[in-house]
């Protein structure tokens, strides 16, 4: 029993460490894939938060944002298309699509996968149209 909690609190460790490492980056613009979804750098695929709503205003921030990294642009990001901008309250600048703040999932390790899309009722995957 002890030997399964310390393995699960050390997986735990490590997907909160890769999280918060992969949310100090900034990224590229995000862009559609072949099936219509945003992805991120790495054709990761690309998160909204219904609590977010469209306000231009990120809701997930903490632990929240460890499991669910914002997906950052780098200063002096221009705005284009549906794409935009919206400023984090630690000041960093997080993409959008059409007002909704964009966020990565930790769990999704390979490009190409949404185990994300449906989490808790709030996390959808976004499709362009």
């Amino acid at each position: 029993m002890k030997a399964s909690m310390r393995t699960a609190s050390v997986l735990l460790y490590v997907l909160c460490l890769h999280a918060s490492i992969a949310a100090a980056q900034t990224q590229a613009p995000p862009a559609a894939n072949a099936q219509q979804r945003l992805v991120g750098s790495r054709g990761m695929t690309l998160y909204t938060y219904d609590p977010d709503g469209n306000s231009g205003h990120s809701q997930c921030n903490g632990t929240c944002a460890a499991l669910w990294p914002p997906y950052l642009a780098a200063p002096g990001a221009k705005a284009e298309g549906g794409f935009g901008l919206v400023s984090r309250s630690d000041h960093s600048l997080q993409w959008s699509y059409r007002g909704r703040p964009l966020y990565r999932y930790a769990g999704d390790t390979a490009s190409g996968t949404a185990l994300g899309d449906g989490v808790n009722g709030n996390w959808h995957v976004v499709r362009m149209h």
